[in-house]
């Protein structure tokens, strides 16, 4: 940390400033935009004042950095909770074949509110889509009625999760 609180500042706009997105669009995040991010992975809660001691930086300056990750869609800080717990008994994972455009399909199981993980991938589906529903009725009507009524859509096959052993976001950054 910088005696002088005028260094500590034109160092923080430096260090800032490095920050920059690269020829896909994607931020480059230096290295201390990265501890930051690590730090709320560890705990979304934890104080800014804390992350800036671990950091190296002013608690207002973590505060910018925290605010344009949020800005840029690097995160998000969010409760995660079990599903079961908040009246969603039914998950499942759907593999999804399209038709044409995979990307439009894409885009229509995404605005669907059942549907919280919607991934373009390469094998044997199109589209991996997990979606949480509150029972089995609502899961049969999700995939019945919305998801394969979606244009381009050919086939899909059902995972459905029987027991959730381990969630977490803890990855990290590289």
């Amino acid at each position: 940390m910088h005696s002088d609180p005028v260094a500590s500042r034109s160092a923080e706009h430096k260090d800032s400033s490095r920050e920059h997105r690269n020829g896909n669009g994607i931020p480059h995040l230096d290295a201390v935009s990265l501890a930051i991010v690590e730090q709320l992975q560890e705990d979304g809660r934890r104080p800014y004042a804390a992350i800036g001691k671990a950091v190296g930086l002013s608690e207002a300056a973590v505060r910018q950095r925290v605010q344009k990750l949020l800005d840029q869609g690097v995160m998000q800080i969010v409760a995660v909770t079990d599903p079961l717990t908040v009246g969603f008994r039914r998950q499942a994972m759907v593999g999804v074949n399209v038709e044409g455009d995979v990307e439009s399909a894409a885009d229509a199981l995404a605005a669907m509110d059942e549907c919280e993980y919607v991934v373009m991938t390469a094998g044997s589906f199109d589209l991996m889509v997990e979606i949480v529903c509150e029972d089995d009725d609502h899961l049969l009507e999700v995939i019945n009625k919305r998801i394969r009524a979606v244009p381009g859509v050919r086939s899909t096959e059902s995972f459905v999760y029987l027991k959730l052993k381990k969630q977490t976001y803890m990855w990290g950054t590289r």
